[in-house]
């Protein structure tokens, strides 16, 4: 996050998120969606998941929502898979 040293990686993502479209990117796109700390920039979350998921991030884009909530949307490497991940994280 912007002018902080050493930053948590528990501190950037708060949790996964799971809904319907969440499901089908998990399976279509390998992506996993986040809802991360309004001051997390794309570095701070690809460091995050790489180092609690113990996987290869290939790509973070992030979106604010008009609920107030910041998402990312992660893409892992091919030889990683989102299913994997989310079933470790009891999404699916």
């Amino acid at each position: 996050m912007e002018g902080t040293e050493a930053v948590k990686s528990e501190d950037v993502i708060l949790y996964p998120m799971m809904t319907e479209v969440a499901s089908r990117l998990i399976e279509s796109e390998n992506k996993l969606i986040f809802v991360v700390n309004m001051k997390a920039t794309k570095k701070d979350v690809r460091k995050a998941v790489e180092e609690l998921y113990q996987v290869k991030v290939r790509d973070v884009n992030i979106a604010k929502s008009a609920e107030g909530e910041k998402k990312a949307f992660v893409r892992l490497q091919p030889e990683y898979s989102a299913t994997d991940v989310a079933i470790k994280l009891g999404l699916l």
